[in-house]
């Protein structure tokens, strides 16, 4: 009975993915990684994980979620740079963050997919230690996601799924 129920809750009973689904998918985070290492940024494969998010939507559904995305990442990183330039290694000072970040997204009017998002990246550059400045940090997070959300949306465009 309980296998019968999470079969039920995994198996596709629309929009599975394809042969063509899946080589596109590959191809887009094959080029957003070389893309990615072509600039050098150091953690390149944040580039091809947000490929791989994007191209999972059709252009008229990733475009917004892309737009929320990105400015997520800028909310975050800058939070999170700030925070860490500020109050270094401090938990209470993490969870502050993320209930301003809410906040900020909330007088900006902003989805919770920004917000979201700008939680995943504060995250990242709270709590994973780098030798490099937050700032640094900040601008390499932006860049990667940039770099995966322009591939995946000009792939989506170039070859359209049917």
């Amino acid at each position: 009975m309980a296998m019968e129920c999470v079969t039920k809750l995994i198996l596709a009973k629309q929009n599975p993915p394809s042969f063509t689904h899946s080589a596109r998918t590959a191809v887009a985070a094959i080029a957003s990684l070389l893309v990615a290492r072509l600039l050098r940024l150091p953690e390149a494969y944040w580039a091809p994980i947000t490929t791989m998010i994007v191209m999972q939507s059709s252009l008229g559904a990733a475009l917004p979620i892309s737009a929320q995305r990105l400015a997520g990442t800028v909310l975050g990183a800058a939070m999170g740079a700030l925070a860490v330039t500020w109050f270094s290694g401090n938990v209470l000072v993490f969870g502050t963050a993320v209930f301003m970040i809410g906040i900020i997204c909330t007088m900006l009017r902003l989805d919770r997919n920004a917000y979201r998002f700008a939680g995943i990246t504060l995250a990242i550059i709270m709590l994973v230690p780098r030798a490099n400045s937050v700032w640094v940090m900040g601008v390499h997070r932006f860049a990667e996601v940039s770099v995966g959300i322009g591939v995946g949306l000009a792939l989506t465009a170039l070859w359209p799924e049917k």
